[in-house]
């Protein structure tokens, strides 16, 4: 009898290393594995730093960040992908041209731009290319509120500001972008400005009050990618990786990792992989 042969889950992140484990490609493997799916990865940096922030950086070279591309997308089809930390201009360069042979597989970008810490993490002239070439790829943008105010151009203190800062993202080119509100005073507000069911949307999560959220911005992203994969709306995926996000927070509260900020639990309720019919 010949055997059944089962399609995963699987999904693409291309991001940065981080030797804390909490945050980068290693919170985005522990997500998509925590929530049933096959991960599969495509190195770009590797910044040195630990829970306290980021020391140094060092650029993966760009036509082995291609390679890797390649060799992962002609073997390991993603059913999603995301994206985290580019670095240079030639990185987003490269991935625009891979990924313009893949245009069926929804794109989330987590535009990682300066660390936690005050570390640059994308090159300031790399900032336009990204806008240019790589917003028309992705079905979703997913910028904390530093980086939405980078890409918007204006301050961001309130709800309304994140509204205004999402409209002129969207008119840069992509199609959907979730600015994320977790530094907010107050409740942690996330919100959704764009073709998301055709209205605006906000998202909300209570605050939790824990020193460990190391990562939370990678691991969200990752999540909504993972639950795309599995199948979910744009909007189904947003409110499930919000309330993961939100439990994992809530799961590592009491625990005590490095001496900076620690790490979420990603691994509170681990989801067995199951295959899917696509």
């Amino acid at each position: 009898m010949q055997e059944t042969k089962h399609t995963f889950p699987t999904v693409l992140t291309i991001a940065g290393f981080d030797g804390s484990g909490g945050a980068g490609i290693q919170a985005d493997i522990k997500t998509i594995s925590a929530l049933g799916a096959y991960a599969t990865t495509v190195l770009t940096a590797l910044p040195v730093q630990n829970t306290m922030g980021v020391q140094q950086v060092h650029p993966i070279p760009t036509e082995i960040v291609t390679a890797q591309l390649e060799a992962v997308l002609e073997d390991i089809r993603p059913h999603a992908i995301k994206i985290g930390m580019l670095h240079t201009e030639a990185h987003i360069e490269a991935i625009c041209t891979v990924l313009s042979g893949y245009p069926d597989i929804p794109v989330i970008l987590d535009p990682v731009m300066v660390s936690t810490s005050g570390k640059r993490l994308l090159d300031e002239s790399a900032i336009a290319t990204m806008q240019s070439l790589l917003f028309p790829h992705i079905a979703l943008l997913t910028p904390n509120m530093d980086e939405a105010a980078i890409l918007a151009g204006i301050p961001i203190q309130s709800v309304s500001d994140m509204e205004r800062a999402g409209a002129i993202i969207l008119r840069q080119g992509c199609p959907a972008v979730l600015v994320k509100g977790g530094h907010m005073e107050g409740e942690a507000l996330q919100a959704v400005y764009g073709t998301v069911n055709g209205e605006q949307q906000i998202f909300i999560q209570p605050r939790v009050d824990s020193n460990n959220t190391h990562g939370t911005g990678c691991t969200l992203s990752a999540a909504i990618a993972t639950f795309l994969a599995k199948g979910y709306t744009m909007t189904e995926a947003i409110e499930a990786a919000q309330e993961y996000v939100h439990k994992a927070i809530l799961a590592s509260k009491s625990v005590h990792i490095g001496s900076g900020k620690g790490s979420l639990n990603h691994f509170f309720d681990p989801q067995v992989m199951h295959p899917i019919n696509r």
